[in-house]
């Protein structure tokens, strides 16, 4: 059945929008948490992790993934000693080097530790993808890094460190692209987390107005490969991210996906697999997931663009009456979330995720 074209102009805004593109066009800068005195060094690894989820996607995104795992003080000395997991996803155009940078690690985490925060493992994803970024979603064309982080990634690392290999002692957490995954992977593998935390997640629900454009359109169809959007602005990725990951098409080549335009002109079809993939329009499916959570953390900057999706998920829960820690703070979309991570994400995990005395056995 055809949209009526108020319908088809506000799902056109979902196709052009659901990425915060005026609020972040580029991760950036931001500012250092403050300076813990008596702050103990944190181990850093770098690791890979094979996912067979990510074979044989049709981008040719490697299977390999590299991961940045953080060990507490301590963790070398006692060595019977086991961890709870907080696993930390990266948003849009960047991938987990530049996210850690941004949240300043170790300095963060160190400083979080030194303020009594409980000892715990952090771990570090990278989700980059051809078009700079996996959204997090199930698909055959980017590959399924939903699977990656909610099944290989967390089998790796139990194998490798000393995990307490239970939903009670894992964490998700993400920002922007990162936080809109938590949202995702949170309400759909609730069995493996026993809590998550949101930060400025985008892709909620759709939010601006916008019109089809000839000029993005051509730019886009006329690529080759997916290796020459390498060669576009961050928007016109971001639309093939997304394209990749909501509407892909694997009998599509070169790039195996559906625009959401064609002539100028919205496809109804297409964007109604995009609404699909957004947590406010499944977020009624997953209720009792939900609540099974031993908390959930969601916050936002006041001078954030993304703020009324983050204020439209707060509402959500609170219409179930389903328990959550929900923050507007001073701020823009990017620049506090060092400041953040060390003082409310960190403590949120501290708090809530099981743990392992010292000298326990």
């Amino acid at each position: 059945m055809a949209l009526r074209p108020s319908r088809a102009r506000w799902m056109l805004a979902a196709a052009l929008t659901l990425m915060p593109l005026a609020a972040a066009p580029a991760q950036m800068a931001t500012q250092a948490p403050a300076t813990v005195p008596g702050a103990k060094p944190v181990t850093i690894e770098r690791i890979k992790v094979h996912s067979a989820a990510i074979e044989g996607n049709l981008e040719g995104n490697s299977a390999d993934r590299d991961v940045i795992v953080v060990l507490p003080p301590g963790y070398a000395a006692d060595k019977a000693r086991r961890y709870p997991v907080v696993y930390a996803l990266h948003g849009y155009s960047i991938g987990a080097e530049q996210w850690t940078s941004e949240i300043h690690v170790p300095a963060s985490i160190e400083g979080a530790f030194a303020r009594g925060v409980a000892p715990m493992i952090l771990v570090f994803p990278d989700s980059k993808t051809m078009h700079n970024g996996s959204m997090y979603s199930s698909s055959q064309t980017v590959g399924d890094f939903e699977r990656f982080i909610s099944h290989d990634l967390i089998t790796a690392i139990d194998a490798r460190y000393r995990t307490i290999a239970r939903r009670e002692a894992r964490g998700l957490i993400g920002h922007s692209m990162g936080g809109y995954g938590t949202a995702r992977i949170g309400m759909k593998h609730a069995d493996m987390y026993g809590a998550i935390y949101m930060m400025s997640p985008c892709c909620l629900s759709p939010r601006a107005m916008a019109q089809p454009d000839a000029r993005n359109e051509a730019a886009l169809t006329s690529l080759t490969s997916p290796k020459d959007s390498a060669k576009l602005n961050w928007g016109k990725r971001a639309m093939l991210a997304a394209s990749a990951a909501w509407s892909p098409n694997p009998k599509n080549p070169p790039l195996y996906l559906d625009l959401p335009i064609k002539d100028g002109k919205l496809r109804d079809d297409i964007m109604a697999k995009w609404l699909a993939n957004t947590p406010l329009a499944f977020v009624d499916q997953y209720i009792a997931p939900l609540r099974s959570f031993r908390a959930i953390g969601l916050d936002v900057g006041s001078q954030d663009g993304l703020k009324p999706d983050a204020e439209a998920l707060h509402a959500a829960l609170d219409r179930y009456g389903i328990a959550h820690q929900f923050e507007v703070y001073e701020g823009d979309h990017v620049n506090r979330i060092g400041m953040r991570f060390q003082d409310k994400v960190l403590p949120f995990f501290g708090r809530i995720l099981l743990g392992q005395p010292a000298g326990r056995r």
